[in-house]
């Protein structure tokens, strides 16, 4: 079974999980209707690690979690606000 580390409820099975996207910086509010959609459908794709959005369902808590994705491994996960701090499992 695959877990995920929720950083309020510990190690949980991946399925309590919602995947929220890659953290990315938001366009400026008077943004065009292209670079709207540039954001909206276009990711980088790139493999390596990147910073994710996550959602606990059961416990209702987005955090952010930072994954490798061309291996698929968690390396660690952090609420909003605190910092990310701490060595890679």
């Amino acid at each position: 079974m695959k877990l995920l580390n929720c950083p309020v409820n510990g190690s949980r099975p991946v399925s309590e999980f919602a995947y929220g996207g890659e953290v990315r910086a938001m366009p400026p509010a008077d943004c065009t209707d292209p670079q709207w959609a540039d954001y909206v459908f276009h990711r980088s794709g790139i493999p390596g690690v990147k910073v994710e959005w996550w959602y606990h369902i059961a416990s209702g808590t987005w955090f952010y979690a930072e994954r490798d994705v061309s291996l698929d491994r968690i390396l660690r996960t952090w609420l909003p606000g605190e910092s990310p701090e701490g060595e890679i499992r």
